[in-house]
């Protein structure tokens, strides 16, 4: 009997090696180093690359063509990783999934946001999240630009207007529509503004794309669902929403801002409509997350959560212009 339970625990600590080493692989070949793969781990960099040796050498095969600068994974390593990937996410998520049963759903939950919007509308909802899951721990990330979801190891990010690649999916949160704003006192020296011909004479505070560093040119959409060109010159140019709030603030011009945005300066009074009946459609504000056969309870408790919330404080709503 005692050499039988020396024999299961051989195998139990030998199946957990191998684990522990695919999931040092399968981390290192999504961040391209094992130091980036070593912090998402909570392991040091020595640890994940004799993890990987270890594996290399029990498969015979080098998987990494390893640089100072990069790891890049050989055409063996490549099919190895199509192979598992898959069934490792489903596989982890089975015992995270399984741990949470037994209570609350825990674990680290990675979010990227980004950093006005998360402020206003995301943080305030913290208390109440951990509330419910105290054994949740947030490790969220506030960044204006489009994040790698599966490749940087998070498990949702909110934002609009993303390329949606292969493997995540998006839930819709609410419109993103802007808005044209300016101060009473801006308003009071250049005269009244009815028709969107009247754009032409004032002062423009535009918003420059993190993205492409570009000043995108919008077309007006009524209220009737009739069109116009946004003619309106630039008097300055900013590469945020609510740093453009703030100069329009000054009476410096008119800006466009995104509506989540011009929520707060519009209910302060400090700013208003410029042309009401007019705004741009700029799609949706979306949820996005990794789509997995079994999803992590920690993820779908955010998930469900967020979207209870948007729902309760009819977010969607105030977000419509």
């Amino acid at each position: 009997m005692v050499e039988i339970g020396c024999v299961n625990e051989w195998y139990r600590i030998a199946a957990m090696e191998t684990f522990s080493s695919i999931e040092c692989f399968v981390r290192s070949a999504e961040a391209g180093s094992f130091a980036e793969a070593a912090r998402r781990l909570s392991l040091t960099p020595a640890a994940v690359g004799k993890n990987v040796a270890r594996l290399e050498a029990r498969m015979g095969v080098r998987l990494f063509l390893r640089s100072t600068r990069r790891l890049t994974l050989t055409e063996a390593g490549q099919r190895f990783l199509a192979e598992v990937s898959a069934s490792f996410g489903v596989i982890q998520n089975a015992v995270a999934n399984l741990a949470g049963a037994q209570g609350q759903p825990a674990g680290t939950l990675r979010v990227s946001m980004g950093t006005v919007f998360g402020r206003l509308y995301v943080v305030p909802l913290l208390g109440e999240f951990l509330r419910r899951y105290p054994d949740i721990a947030p490790d969220w990330h506030f960044d204006n630009r489009q994040v790698d979801l599966i490749g940087q190891g998070f498990d949702a990010a909110i934002g609009g207007g993303f390329e949606l690649p292969q493997g995540v999916v998006a839930r819709k949160l609410a419109p993103a529509h802007r808005v044209l704003v300016a101060s009473a006192g801006y308003l009071e020296q250049r005269g009244p503004i009815v028709t969107p011909d009247d754009l032409e004479r004032q002062d423009g505070i535009l918003i420059r794309s993190p993205q492409t560093g570009r000043v995108r040119s919008w077309p007006l959409t009524g209220r009737n669902q009739g069109q116009a060109e946004l003619r309106l010159p630039a008097r300055m140019t900013l590469s945020d929403s609510d740093a453009a709030c703030v100069a329009a603030q000054q009476d410096l011009g008119i800006a466009l801002v995104s509506m989540p945005f011009a929520v707060p300066y519009l209910q302060a009074g400090s700013l208003q409509r410029v042309l009401p009946d007019w705004y741009v459609d700029d799609g949706h504000i979306w949820l996005y997350y990794a789509e997995h056969k079994l999803l992590p309870g920690k993820t779908r408790a955010f998930i469900d959560f967020l979207m209870e919330q948007f729902a309760v404080q009819d977010l969607a709503g105030r977000f419509t212009a």
